[in-house]
């Protein structure tokens, strides 16, 4: 089991670095909305390419930033009845909905979206709108984020084992931890 954590403690790492970064992009999306506002209303300037990249900036945030949330426990659930659940409970209700429905359902998104990926990156797949930005960098974060989302699933049902046989006294997030 030491091996196991030890394993969760390194994806767990991993999606919260992910998760530092996409707070920044949170910013960028933000600045890059407002000047794009500015440009067309103030200077009535418009670009294809300004839109589409808030666009990518914003699925970025939401694709990638799911292991992150997942990590820190803050996906949306029923917390009126989960909550009043004993901790032992709560952890079954987790280990089987990661078993039967996240890992699994993340891996068929990676899979159904492969060839998908590869034939946009292969043909180099560009927007139809003029002066718009590549599409085949943004559909690589599909995969990659239901990756990055399966494997912290990995990490939550180690943790959760873990805890279930007695090798880990509680799974949730430190509460001196802030989510940023």
């Amino acid at each position: 089991m030491r091996a196991l954590l030890a394993l969760s403690r390194a994806i767990d790492a991993l999606s919260e670095g992910v998760g530092r970064i996409i707070v920044w992009l949170v910013l960028v999306v933000s600045l890059l909305s407002a000047g794009n506002a500015l440009m067309r209303y103030a200077f009535r300037y418009s670009s294809n390419a300004y839109l589409e990249a808030q666009w990518y900036l914003f699925s970025l945030i939401f694709l990638l930033g799911g292991a992150y949330a997942l990590k820190h426990n803050a996906h949306v659930r029923i917390d009126l009845v989960y909550g009043r659940l004993s901790k032992r409970t709560q952890a079954w209700i987790d280990l089987v909905g990661t078993l039967l429905f996240l890992i699994p359902m993340s891996l068929g998104v990676i899979y159904l979206s492969w060839d998908w990926v590869a034939n946009a990156v292969a043909i180099r797949e560009m927007s139809p709108d003029v002066g718009g930005l590549p599409r085949w960098p943004i559909k690589i974060a599909l995969p990659v984020g239901f990756a990055l989302l399966a494997l912290q699933g990995l990490s939550e049902l180690i943790k959760r084992l873990a805890f279930l046989t007695g090798h880990l006294p509680d799974w949730t997030p430190e509460e001196e931890e802030e989510v940023v």
